[in-house]
């Protein structure tokens, strides 16, 4: 299992483009993938619960990767964040 935390830092948070994206590339893998915000927890492969984490900037989530190509996984979302929020 791996664990990746991300603070949002796009002006406009998680919105519906990048959470989309976000969803795309986590859908590629076999891994589980749960986001979590506080006390809040979701798939990471569904747009609509990714979504209602409501992430704003400044909001630190954490990303939670668990399966056979969970190091794959880690990275892509990794540099997709970076990129992209």
């Amino acid at each position: 299992m791996k664990e990746l935390r991300y603070v949002i830092t796009d002006e406009l948070g998680l919105h519906a483009r990048p959470a989309g994206l976000l969803v795309s590339n986590a859908s590629k893998f076999a891994c589980n993938i749960r986001i979590k915000n506080g006390s809040k927890e979701v798939e990471g492969k569904s747009i609509l619960g990714v979504m209602s984490l409501a992430l704003k900037k400044g909001d630190e989530m954490q990303i939670i990767f668990d399966g056979p190509d969970e190091e794959e996984a880690y990275k892509t979302i990794q540099a997709f964040l970076k990129e992209n929020l």
